[in-house]
């Protein structure tokens, strides 16, 4: 069998305000999908000595087309642009361009990755009582010792991890993973987004295409934006530059333990620094620093 070296990943500037120990996809690190796609394709980890492929440690990647790439003679998957996610040790043969793989380069790539794996899994383990009042249209998994209140609706591919309190009366939607020890309160909708452990959204609060990390607290009636009026992709600032997400619909990016005040208001694409926090009634028009 042949092995794999996966690379320490580096933390980009496109990645803040998040840390390394935050790319995480549905609740798991993303060296734990990396080792998952990997061994599907008949590769294990060389620890230590030579090995056949060296792996990105920010790769991205999807089970089939990795086992396509190595049973191919390419020399590298690569981005479109050229990055290598994988590169065969010595190889000089042509490189193979990659569909579904990438690079987490970017805070909103673990978006993409969660919407990827969330869609793909078909594991959803339930260990944790759910009751009969819950409306679930799509797929939940739920941790042990997560309690969900009466009036919780879920549509959508959602995990929830252990120790949660989820509701009473909130809404559930689209590629949702929400943390160990989380509470998501009354009035709340999470829509496509990631939460962290130990995060509270605890009432009257919006969270679209987000992520937050971990033990961040939205005050009362806390909103994030998520759409552009002219219907165009979201551009945000990275290292001063303004880059193109290519999504339409994209929230906030919030650093570990951040706290906003009640009836704070957040534009799109804004990114709050771990540590930051707001007064109530701010409105974030732009990135937030400590």
């Amino acid at each position: 069998m042949d092995t794999f070296l996966l690379l320490a990943p580096s933390l980009l500037p496109g990645l803040a305000p998040l840390k390394l120990p935050n790319l995480r996809v549905g609740n798991r690190p993303l060296a734990d999908h990396q080792r998952a796609a990997l061994a599907a394709a008949d590769l294990q980890e060389a620890l230590p000595g030579p090995s056949a492929f060296v792996v990105d440690g920010l790769a991205w990647l999807e089970a089939e087309e990795v086992r396509a790439f190595v049973r191919s003679d390419a020399a590298s998957l690569t981005m479109p642009e050229g990055t290598s996610l994988i590169r065969r040790v010595g190889a000089t043969g042509e490189d193979r361009v990659a569909v579904t793989s990438f690079r987490v380069e970017h805070s909103w790539d673990l978006l993409r990755a969660n919407e990827q794996h969330l869609r793909a899994r078909t594991d959803y383990a339930r260990a944790a009582e759910i009751p009969p009042s819950l409306y679930l249209d799509g797929r939940l998994q739920v941790g042990r010792g997560t309690r969900i209140l009466p009036g919780v609706v879920i549509e959508g591919d959602v995990i929830i991890g252990e120790d949660c309190k989820i509701g009473p009366n909130c809404y559930l939607r689209g590629a949702t993973t929400i943390g160990d020890r989380c509470h998501v309160g009354q009035a709340v909708e999470i829509k496509n987004s990631i939460l962290m452990d130990g995060t509270n959204v605890g009432h009257l609060s919006y969270v679209g295409d987000s992520i937050l990390g971990q033990k961040v607290n939205f005050g009362a009636g806390t909103l994030t934006s998520n759409l552009r009026h002219n219907g165009r992709n979201h551009r945000t600032l990275v290292a001063g530059e303004l880059v193109d997400t290519g999504r339409r619909k994209f929230g906030a990016v919030v650093g570990d333990g951040v706290h906003t005040g009640i009836h704070t208001s957040i534009y799109p694409g804004r990114k709050l620094a771990a540590g930051a926090t707001t007064r109530p009634g701010d409105i974030v028009q732009t990135d937030l620093t400590a």
